[in-house]
């Protein structure tokens, strides 16, 4: 029987992030017992693979990458399976200063044409001269790779069968040398693939587990989030590392079917640190409506993150209410915000402190970019999430369109300069310097504004409506929606606007499962009139099926890929035989 990895070190002081590169905090890792655990959909662990035995183990196929042909700096692609493989592959990058580039799975694709099509794309913008991926998708990464010119693509095994040099010696390690490179989720026009060196990700794990979520030697994480994405690969598989933590991993593609194994398996091995964006916990509770909770324990968690999408408010309260009975502590959330562009995190609201909330009017903020307090009986309240201050040795700052600096209450778009900034989008100059200025600052393309010192988050600047002079936010016109209309859920509406000859008109896009047309037709009127009354937008609401809207490589819906799929006519066939 497998035996998961310990929680604690019995005889090796923790280091919180204090190395100069990953192999080098894997060299101290491996002196204690902790590791990864992988486990299957269903909770059962699969593979517990030590620091010390990963360590190992890379460092041979490092010098067996080196002899393929492989040179330091080359970029090696790696489909991201949350398993023991895709950890040898990786790390064995590390020590052979290969640049490893984490993809995603096809579950966020439509079909196995467009997500070949996808990572080709990925594979070519990187340069990538190799390729890995699981035995299941063998076939796929042999599609994808159809012509290029690279030294191997396929499995693991395929490639330790065929690959049996070596090289004598390993290349000493670089603090300025890439670790990786993080591809953006939701780029619709071609992949943007952050590369972030490894003095800037030791930057943001220190500051991360020194600071952010004050990791100790009895902590212990639970993720089912992916590893291709900023939120999975850096907040709970690497930074952990960094702390000699052990982290228990579930699959990202079995999470929507299972849930509660996620809850589940926190219990089981007394967990103290997860995270998911928000529909993750409305998930969770959504299915303890319907079975039985009564086996989990949830006492030991300590930080319950969210991030990685607008934060829900009501979703948390819905998840803490839910689960309180389970020893479930709504101070325990931790609400944050970061992107692959600043290596991950940039602030944290305060441990233990719960989901603190501002409240604002919704009509100064649309008409006025004000945070004010809500006042007078036509006042519209709406509730914004405090993330926390800017991380140690990070700055921000919210501006308006000319660049000035904005007050605390002032909407703008953030700013924000630190030691975990990106290199550059790989191989993209010009997309670099229309995000990053030369004197290291990143415009997040997010809006938001200060309050007392910490960072509140409103939306994307992509995103924002502006009709007749307001400022509309997309989600807030979606969460009504969903919260207005019976049997809609969460990620089945997206909402953006569409510039016309007369004008910037609004488009509800709303996934829908009833079958008979007249339903339908009272559905999409119902929408309409709830947007008309409740916010006083006319929109044009167009019913698509089930499971049909688009979603980023994180598992958001994505309203950019869903304003092109409609304008280029992607939804006009949608129950057409009616």
């Amino acid at each position: 029987m497998i035996e998961p990895t310990p929680t604690v070190n019995a005889n090796l002081p923790q280091q919180l992030a204090t190395f100069d590169t990953l192999a080098d905090a894997l060299d101290y890792a491996a002196q204690g017992e902790t590791g990864f655990n992988f486990y299957s959909g269903k909770g059962e662990l699969v593979e517990a693979l030590s620091y010390s035995r990963l360590r190992i183990e890379a460092q041979a196929l490092a010098a067996r990458l080196l002899a393929s042909g492989l040179k330091p700096g080359d970029r090696v692609a790696q489909l991201a399976e949350s398993d023991g493989d895709f950890a040898r592959i990786f790390f064995a990058c590390q020590y052979a200063r290969l640049v490893p580039v984490p993809m995603p799975l096809p579950a966020a694709f439509g079909g196995r044409e467009a997500y070949v099509a996808h990572i080709r794309r990925m594979i070519e913008n990187c340069g990538a001269r190799a390729a890995f991926g699981p035995t299941a998708l063998a076939a796929w990464i042999a599609d994808a790779v159809t012509g290029l010119d690279l030294v191997f693509a396929g499995t693991l095994a395929g490639f330790e069968a065929q690959a049996t040099e070596t090289v004598d010696s390993l290349p000493s390690q670089d603090s300025s040398s890439l670790s990786y490179i993080q591809f953006s989720s939701g780029s619709t026009r071609f992949p943007l693939g952050a590369a972030v060196t490894q003095k800037a990700f030791m930057a943001n794990a220190r500051a991360i587990a020194q600071h952010g979520l004050k990791l100790t030697s009895v902590d212990r994480g639970v993720s089912w989030l992916p590893l291709y994405h900023d939120m999975g690969l850096v907040g709970f598989f690497l930074t952990p590392l960094t702390a000699q933590v052990s982290i228990d991993l579930l699959p990202t593609h079995e999470f929507a079917r299972r849930p509660l194994v996620w809850l589940d398996l926190i219990g089981r091995n007394k967990a103290t640190l997860s995270y998911s964006p928000s529909f993750g916990y409305e998930l969770c509770a959504r299915r303890a409506e319907t079975l039985n909770v009564d086996h989990l324990s949830l006492s030991s968690w300590r930080a319950a993150g969210i991030g990685g999408d607008m934060i829900r408010p009501e979703v948390l309260d819905r998840f803490a209410a839910r689960f309180a009975a389970r020893g479930f502590d709504a101070n325990i959330f931790t609400p944050s915000y970061g992107m692959a562009e600043t290596t991950l995190a940039l602030s944290f609201a305060p441990l233990g402190k719960g989901c603190r909330r501002d409240t604002v009017d919704l009509r100064e903020l649309e008409q006025n970019q004000v945070a004010a307090a809500p006042s007078g009986p036509d006042a519209r309240p709406r509730d914004f999430v405090l993330c926390g201050p800017i991380l140690p040795d990070h700055k921000v700052e919210v501006r308006d369109a000319t660049g000035a600096v904005l007050p605390e209450r002032r909407i703008g778009r953030i700013f924000v300069s630190g030691p975990s900034m990106m290199r550059d989008y790989f191989g993209a100059p010009e997309e670099t310097a229309a995000v990053l200025s030369a004197d290291g600052w990143l415009d997040t393309g997010d809006l938001g504004y200060i309050l007392g010192g910490e960072i509140v988050i409103t939306g994307r600047a992509k995103d924002l409506i502006i009709i007749n002079g307001r400022n509309i936010w997309p989600q807030d016109l979606e969460w009504s929606v969903e919260a207005g209309v019976d049997g809609l859920r969460s990620g089945d509406v997206a909402v953006f606007s569409i510039d016309r000859a007369e004008g910037e008109s609004v488009c509800a896009l709303v996934q829908c499962r009833l079958t008979d047309a007249g339903g339908r037709a009272k559905l999409a009127a119902d929408i309409a009139a709830l947007l008309r009354s409740r916010h006083g937008v006319e929109a044009d609401v167009r019913l698509v099926p089930a499971r049909s809207l688009p979603k980023t490589s994180s598992g958001k819906l994505s309203r950019a890929k869903s304003k092109a799929q409609f304008l280029a006519g992607d939804f006009d066939d949608a129950f057409r035989d009616d």
